[in-house]
């Protein structure tokens, strides 16, 4: 080596292989990963062993849910007015009127409040449908109480027609059409001009299906604020009446009287009398059809979410390591022989926070994987109704928890470096991490500033654990204290990347600076 060459200090790896023997070498740090990977595993089983449901009845047991051609839970409750159709054909009806009756709060006590009117999801129209069997696959042609004509297909699928509702004064005219595996469905004002709303292809769909008309009515929701946080959710009973006339059908179908079948009716504690029961009249040509429930997907029952409750206190057993791993050096004065090792200190800190963060990761990924599928295992054990999701979901939700971890010890790391004090990046860390999740999934705010502030703060990475959609045409409380996020999974877990690596940034500079 001539004189004057500098000799050439360790590269990136070299700085990630003292980082790492740093790292495994101090127990403290891989104690306290260790017991953060604990704390997740031993609170989330531990709830799951606690939670237990049951439905009465002989054998204890709750019904299964319906599940749907994609496997997810759905609701399928309604009146069906059908015939089986072989082959290809169509239905075509007029919708002359849609009425209904909704069960209020009582104004007075022990006095039952019933108005007229249908609820902006109440739904009528023509159907097809693999049997009558709930959740089988279908399709279906409808008219709405507050969202106009729509075309709904195996629950989740839903396509927006020509908007406004139905009355004496203007019916709606509405078509089905089957062609193989394809239906298509159309929309009219006079009978004669049709507009194509959708069509879609149920894979599997047999030769010879059900055919008809049908009408349903999902419950109207209200909303209240408790007095010392919280809220408090009701579902009421709402029917949907909807009458039919010029009904026509087209193709092989079977003769005689149509059947008709109240799809998923619950019964009263007697086994034998429906619960609030739809209904069928026939008058001359005229068809009165009346339905309570819903078609779609549900979220009703646990979700395999529900494992993690111990992720916020894993979180801050994870933070404290992150932190520490940074202001142990500074404490110590080791800062300087680990610059010394690599004088470009931009990438000291990548090198570490590359460490803190893929250490964190594994051991996250263990502990996700661990409470999810044991949890979810003793949850269905103690007969509770788990919402089933596909494997690539499940798998979504226990790396994204991982993940989640990982940036939280990054983020934790780089305030370490920042403000080179144990207490006060840990107070930081907790506070834009922990706190806002924890006041927004809470019900201590309005549903509004809960769900800005899983917008806006670190606190959208939790959003990696949501497992079930919000559907736009399903009602339901769509909260973030009722396990919905704002934003979507991987979104919600960019904005925490944002954080994380806002923050190592400005360690960077700091450290170039006072550390030069």
């Amino acid at each position: 080596m001539s004189a004057g060459t500098a000799p050439r200090r360790g590269g990136f790896g070299r700085l990630l292989r003292a980082e790492w023997t740093k790292f495994r070498t101090v127990r403290g740090w891989v104690l306290g990963l260790a017991v953060a990977a604990l704390v997740i595993v031993t609170l989330g089983l531990t709830a799951a062993s606690g939670s237990h449901t049951s439905c009465g009845g002989p054998n204890d047991v709750c019904p299964a849910t319906p599940v749907g051609p994609g496997g997810e839970a759905v609701d399928d409750k309604f009146y069906f007015v059908h015939r089986s159709l072989t082959g290809d054909g169509s239905i075509t009806t007029r919708v002359s009127s849609m009425t209904g009756h909704i069960r209020k709060p009582d104004v007075t006590p022990g006095t039952r409040n019933e108005v007229d009117g249908v609820v902006p999801w109440a739904k009528a129209g023509v159907i097809v449908k693999d049997g009558i069997r709930q959740g089988a696959a279908y399709a279906a042609m409808m008219v709405t109480g507050g969202h106009g004509a729509r075309m709904q297909y195996n629950f989740t699928q839903d396509i927006a027609g020509r908007p406004g509702g139905v009355s004496n004064d203007s019916p709606r005219w509405l078509r089905l059409t089957r062609s193989g595996e394809e239906l298509t469905g159309y929309e009219s004002a006079d009978g004669r001009h049709w507009t194509t709303v959708g069509t879609a292809r149920l894979a599997g769909l047999p030769d010879t299906v059900q055919v008809g008309l049908f009408a349903a009515s999902p419950g109207d929701l209200t909303v209240q604020q408790a007095d010392f946080g919280g809220s408090i959710q009701a579902v009421r009973f709402t029917e949907a009446i909807a009458v039919f006339d010029q009904v026509a059908l087209e193709g092989r179908t079977s003769g005689g009287a149509w059947e008709h079948d109240d799809i998923g009716v619950t019964m009263e504690p007697d086994g034998v009398t429906p619960h609030h029961p739809g209904g069928f009249a026939q008058s001359g040509d005229t068809y009165t059809v009346t339905g309570v429930g819903d078609i779609g997907p549900t979220g009703d029952g646990q979700r395999i979410e529900s494992t993690l409750s111990g992720l916020p206190a894993g979180l801050v057993g994870v933070i404290v390591v992150g932190v520490m791993f940074v202001t142990a050096e500074y404490r110590r004065g080791l800062i300087r022989t680990s610059l010394l090792a690599g004088p470009r200190r931009g990438r000291v800190l990548a090198a570490k926070a590359t460490v803190i963060g893929t250490v964190t990761f594994v051991a996250g990924l263990a502990a996700a994987g661990i409470v999810v599928v044991v949890g979810t295992r003793i949850l269905r054990a103690n007969g509770n109704p788990v919402l089933p999701v596909s494997t690539l979901t499940e798998l979504r939700v226990i790396a994204g928890v991982a993940a989640l971890l990982a940036v939280a010890a990054v983020l934790a790391f780089a305030l370490g470096a920042l403000f080179r004090n144990s207490a006060a990046a840990v107070t930081v860390a907790v506070a834009v991490i922990v706190v806002p999740h924890v006041l927004a999934t809470t019900s201590v705010l309005p549903v509004g500033a809960a769900q800005w502030l899983l917008r806006l703060t670190p606190a959208a990475g939790f959003a990696v654990q949501q497992s079930i959609p919000e559907y736009p045409h399903v009602i339901s409380y769509y909260a973030p204290s009722a396990g919905y996020y704002p934003l979507a999974p991987w979104a919600g877990l960019a904005v925490f990347c944002a954080y994380a690596a806002l923050a190592l940034g400005l360690a960077v500079v700091r450290i170039r600076r006072r550390d030069a």
